[in-house]
């Protein structure tokens, strides 16, 4: 009957204890060789303390770390020890006649901590089991093998210019492999190697933090810090790993804007436009970005006047430019004072101000070739009215700025004046009439006079004049319009029948001023009553009108107040109508137009007559002399022949002149 009696453990050369087997009595029933009586036996059962091997030991041949027996184990070969589980036969063998245990290779308790194994006693003939199989475990025991590592190194950081003493700046760690919980493998401490004295670490939790102030990033804007890891606590002996740590130093506005020279001096052509960029100004800021921002601004002196400063996009330089026209024969230079501030000030770092600072700066106006100056912007002349060509109406002047003596040559601009009322003398610029004006067609004209120098035509200005055309009381008062009115036979005496305006083309004034006259006397049909305001009432007499009075033409006299005063007469016509109570015309009997002051019918009808009696007259003779000239008349081809026919008429005006058919006295043949 087998058991297992103890495992054999034994120091080896720097090998720690192992552990050891203790096999308590257990039963265990077989038989072994000639039968016999069955025995009892007490069984025994596997007792494994944990065992260690020291990571990292290599050497030429395989290591024992321990061996394994049994009880039954006579020495005569007969029992066969086994070793199954985690890494054995390869890193773990046993010598299955002496159950010795050896490591066949180094290992490495990073890589595997501790291996589990499955330790078993057979018979070697038959392979039956001696004792049944129990599970130990080898633990590979940590050295100090690895040095500490920092997994996220390289590393970058940025903390702010000036910034006070002990501000955060990142945190580093470090990784050490080795065992915490086995003596100080892994304890790690950690120290600047590069970056003092600007920056510390925190030994025990790897803080870096700034050590001295008003770190400037204008001095020194980037530091590398070397930073160590080093374990076993510190202590010498252990291993160690470090990482850099990149800091930037982040601006803050800290230093003012400064001008590199307190004289700044420009140029300008004196013909430059407004806006034209007369130089550049940058007042020096070390600062970046948004701190180094500027505004610009023109303090004081005549520079204001004629120039203004902006910032430019990039907000750095300041950009002086013309404002107003510049004039170098009226002014030939400018002086003032330019400042320039920081637009966004940090409260914290006032202490360092002022955040602005002044310069000087001269500006010279540079003389260019001119044109010709009028001595006014513009020309207002005046000239009457109907004077004759060559009339007087004004001057116009202008001069050479840049060489007074130099001549000028005057012109007027053709389409300014496309009906030529004016002509202008080419040396002194002297403008008369060429024509006579009209005030009633045209009271202005607008003329563009051109002044070139002489020396050079392409120098050249012009100026606008305008010339009034003044008014003369050569237009008479007339009518409004043409009246035709009626007047009711029923109506009452002093009855209002017309309101009759008049109108004089001439200037608002004396001229313009009418008044109306009708007839006078006893005896007048009408009666005109001046408003004098340009228009007169037409009104029955006092006494009643006519019955049935047929059309009259009423003669009015129109003057004005010029001097001297322009008159003209018209006539109204008035026709006297048979009304209806309402007023309405009933009807109207036409009859021919009367003289001004009327006519009777017997004395109508006695022009009637004569008129009559006269026609009949030239009839006769015109038949006669036709008669005559048929009888005597020799026909020739190239005959010349003159009638003189002399006849006189009296009558009653254009309508019996009308009447008479003229040709017939023209043509007395084609009469015939």
């Amino acid at each position: 009957m087998w058991g297992l009696v103890r495992l054999l453990l034994a120091w080896l050369g720097g090998w720690g204890c192992m552990g050891r087997l203790a096999a308590p009595a257990r039963a265990w029933a077989g038989s072994r060789g000639a039968p016999g009586p069955a025995l009892l036996r007490t069984r025994r059962s596997w007792v494994w303390n944990q065992f260690f091997v020291i990571e990292e030991y290599a050497g030429p041949e395989p290591v024992l770390i321990g061996k394994l027996h049994s009880d039954v184990d006579r020495g005569e070969g007969r029992t066969k020890y086994l070793l199954t589980g985690e890494g054995a036969g390869t890193v773990f063998v046993i010598d299955e006649a002496t159950g010795n245990i050896h490591v066949t290779k180094s290992l490495d308790r990073e890589e595997k901590a501790q291996y589990v194994l499955l330790a078993q006693a057979v018979d070697r003939a038959s392979n039956r089991p001696l004792e049944p199989p129990s599970e130990f475990i080898i633990k590979v025991q940590d050295i100090n093998d690895n040095p500490p590592i920092f997994p996220l190194g390289p590393y970058h950081a940025t903390v702010p210019e000036m910034s006070n003493v002990g501000t955060s700046v990142i945190q580093v760690t470090a990784h050490d492999a080795d065992d915490p919980s086995y003596g100080n493998s892994a304890k790690l401490v950690y120290t600047v190697l590069d970056g003092l004295p600007f920056f510390s670490v925190d030994p025990q939790t790897g803080v870096v933090r700034t050590a001295i102030p008003n770190m400037d990033r204008e001095t020194q804007e980037e530091f590398l810090v070397v930073i160590q890891a080093k374990d076993m606590g510190g202590h010498m002996g252990g291993l160690s790993g470090s990482t850099t740590v990149t800091v930037t130093l982040s601006d803050v506005n800290d230093n003012p804007p400064k001008f590199p020279q307190s004289l700044y001096q420009f140029s300008v052509v004196e013909t430059a436009g407004l806006g034209t960029l007369v130089g550049r100004l940058r007042a020096q800021d070390p600062d970046l970005g948004d701190n180094a921002l500027m505004a610009y601004s023109i303090l004081d002196g005549e520079g204001s006047e004629a120039f203004s400063i902006s910032t430019d996009s990039q907000g750095r330089d300041g950009l002086l430019t013309v404002r107003k026209p510049l004039d170098f024969e009226t002014r030939r230079s400018y002086s003032f004072r330019v400042e320039a501030t920081n637009t966004l000030i940090d409260p914290a770092y006032l202490r360092r101000g002022p955040f602005k600072d002044v310069a000087s700066v001269s500006v010279t106006v540079q003389d260019a070739p001119e044109p010709p100056a009028f001595t006014q912007a513009a020309y207002h002349l005046t000239v009457s009215e109907n004077k004759a060509p060559g009339t007087l109406v004004g001057q116009v002047s202008a001069a050479d700025l840049d060489s007074p003596a130099s001549p000028i040559r005057y012109s007027i601009v053709p389409h300014s004046d496309p009906e030529r009322c004016f002509s202008i003398e080419p040396e002194d610029g002297t403008i008369r009439t060429a024509a006579p004006l009209d005030r009633e067609a045209r009271v202005w004209h607008n003329l563009t006079v051109l002044a070139t120098e002489l020396d050079s035509s392409a120098q050249a200005s012009r100026v606008q004049v305008a010339i009034q055309t003044l008014d003369e009381n050569d237009n008479a008062p007339q009518l409004a319009e043409p009246y035709d009115t009626f007047v009711c036979d029923s109506a009452a005496p002093g009855q209002l029948i017309q309101v009759i305006r008049a109108l004089d083309r001439d200037e608002v004034g004396n001229s313009s001023r009418v008044s109306l006259q009708g007839p006078l006397g006893p005896d007048a049909n009408f009666t005109i009553r001046d408003n004098r305001d340009g228009s007169a009432s037409l009104l029955l007499p006092s006494r009643p009108a006519p019955p049935r009075q047929a059309p009259y033409l009423v003669p009015i006299e129109l003057w004005d107040w010029g001097q001297p005063a322009l008159s003209s007469t018209a006539t109204v016509t008035v026709s006297v109508c048979r009304c209806r109570p309402d007023g309405s015309v009933a009807s109207c009997r036409p009859e021919a137009q009367l003289s001004p002051t009327g006519l009777s019918t017997g004395a109508l009808l006695a022009i009637i007559t004569c008129v009559g009696t006269l026609l009949a007259l030239v009839v006769l003779f015109v038949a006669l002399r036709r008669q005559k000239q048929e009888a005597l008349m020799v026909l020739e081809e190239e005959d010349v022949r003159e009638n003189i026919i002399t006849y006189d008429d009296e009558g009653g005006g254009e309508e019996d002149t009308e009447a008479f058919d003229i040709s017939a006295l023209q043509n007395p043949d084609g009469a015939a």
